[in-house]
């Protein structure tokens, strides 16, 4: 590992998760999609166990998009059966680890079943003070950014005082971090309509590693190569610099 006094960057405080790959390593052992999505909860508690012991503060994970409301029938009951399983099964080990549930995304659509368990377990766990885990469910970017549009509008604020600031007061969860690292598995590389705004300026990370098999060691070796990285936000490594040391003596 990079040693501390020699990083680039610190730790991220926000990272974000593209869950990538459940479908293609079912199919690698003759399963249905379902049986990855049913193992790659195990890499969920993976990364919610070493977010927490590294520190990070914020983890996003890309849980069910819009678009996944396309797939198959008995595919997306699954998924949704999945979903509350998980959190009726997790809540008590979250609250022991002291992590926060949150939920992005245009919830309503969700199944009855699915948007109580969410509740049950975001209340229990509103009083943890550990890592925030968010999750991003039939959540799209350019729904998040239509859906601020929208709040705006009904406001009423004037086209003229309008900033990306007070956009962002419009977008989901305007007080957490825009993400420093995206991590995405399964070797695709693209943002797949997820955090368009957030992301911005974020470091990407691209492994080849099924989602089921992305364990905590994987999640350290993206740390570890963020903070070795240059950020530069469009500036040169000279400008940097200097911004970063204006004003001392």
């Amino acid at each position: 590992m990079v040693d501390s006094a020699t990083d680039a960057n610190p730790l991220p405080r926000h990272v974000a998760v593209i869950m990538d790959g459940n479908g293609r390593w079912a199919r690698e052992r003759g399963e249905d999609r379902v049986f990855g999505h049913a193992h790659g909860v195990e890499s969920v508690r993976a990364m919610v166990r070493a977010a927490g012991e590294l520190g990070v503060e914020f983890l996003t994970l890309y849980a069910f998009s819009t678009e996944n409301w396309s797939r198959p029938k008995e595919e997306v009951n699954a998924l949704m059966e999945l979903l509350v399983r998980s959190l009726a099964g997790e809540v008590e080990e979250l609250v022991s680890q002291g992590v926060r549930l949150r939920s992005i995304g245009a919830l309503d659509s969700l199944p009855d079943s699915c948007r109580k368990a969410l509740r049950d377990v975001e209340e229990r766990t509103a009083a943890c003070t550990g890592l925030n885990l968010i999750l991003a469910l039939s959540y799209s970017g350019r729904w998040e950014i239509t859906e601020a549009i929208k709040g705006i509008v009904r406001s009423g604020i004037k086209a003229e005082a309008i900033d990306e600031e007070g956009l962002r007061q419009f977008m989901c969860l305007p007080d957490v971090p825009d993400p420093e690292l995206l991590i995405r598995t399964s070797g695709e590389q693209r943002l797949s309509n997820f955090l368009l705004w957030q992301l911005a300026y974020s470091e990407l990370h691209f492994t080849p590693v099924m989602w089921p098999d992305f364990r905590e060691d994987h999640f350290r070796a993206a740390i570890h190569e963020f903070r070795g990285r240059e950020r530069r936000f469009g500036r040169t490594g000279e400008q940097l610099h200097h911004a970063t040391n204006a004003g001392e003596s």
